[in-house]
């Protein structure tokens, strides 16, 4: 029998640039109170609890995810501007840099 597919569900996160930063819990320890809001991708975050923690048994801290390790966007057209035109026009039609072109 085939399963049925849950098209309510989410598309998973690219796992490429999934994010995560480490949330300090309550009574957090100094090592995650350093660490604020840094992003890590995934594959690279810290383990919890951290290794410096100094109540490992009782640690409330938690990964938040995002889904890349920007935290804003970089450039003009990500924020919703425009790029320049070129006063150049199309960079294409020129000659290319090699003698064959």
């Amino acid at each position: 029998m085939a399963k049925a597919v849950d098209k309510t569900k989410k598309p998973p996160p690219n796992p490429t640039w999934h994010a995560v930063h480490v949330a300090a819990g309550p009574g957090a320890c100094a090592a995650a109170i350093a660490l604020g809001k840094q992003r890590f991708l995934s594959k690279d975050a810290p383990r919890l609890p951290l290794k410096e923690c100094t109540s490992p048994a009782s640690c409330k801290c938690a990964y938040r995810h995002h889904k890349d390790r920007r935290s804003t966007p970089r450039r003009s057209s990500d924020q919703g501007g425009v790029s320049r035109p070129r006063n150049e026009g199309e960079r294409r039609a020129k000659r290319g840099r090699r003698e064959e072109d």
